[in-house]
């Protein structure tokens, strides 16, 4: 491969646009193992949220996808390669930051948890500030003065 056309694939995958109408790879094989990787990430979106159960799974995938990612992109960098191998790797990569993106945009239930007792603890702080500007306590209405 000319040092040019490393350097196009190079800017091809790092560009922030990259993922834009690709689609997540059907497979993917990652440190020897094949894996299901549409299938997984729609199983995993399908939930609204991550349940605390998959949560180990899901940033264990995550790290094996970053890392396989990573391997990739450095035998583009420096690998001797076709610059036809050099397009397979680059699609490979794009289509695992775009499993990437997917998984990263997932909410945990804990999170999701969180921002209701927040909102409930925002809603409870109004309300007792209301009644106070009001001259309400909770029997009732206050009597203020003669």
């Amino acid at each position: 491969m000319q040092e040019y056309e490393r350097k196009q694939l190079l800017e091809r995958i790092d560009r922030e646009s990259s993922t834009l109408g690709v689609e997540i790879p059907e497979r993917i094989e990652i440190q020897g193992e094949e894996i299901q990787l549409r299938e997984f990430v729609f199983e995993i979106k399908r939930r609204e949220t991550v349940p605390a159960g998959e949560r180990d799974r899901v940033e264990r995938a995550k790290r094996n996808l970053r890392r396989e990612r990573l391997e990739r992109r450095d035998r583009i960098e420096t690998g001797e390669i076709s610059f036809e191998r050099g397009e397979e790797l680059a699609d490979a990569i794009i289509g695992i930051d775009r499993a990437l993106e997917a998984l990263e945009n997932l909410r945990s239930e804990s999170v999701e948890a969180e921002a209701k007792r927040q909102e409930a603890a925002d809603t409870k702080r109004w309300m007792d500030f209301l009644k106070k500007a009001l001259g309400h306590d909770d029997d009732g209405p206050q009597v203020r003065g003669p």
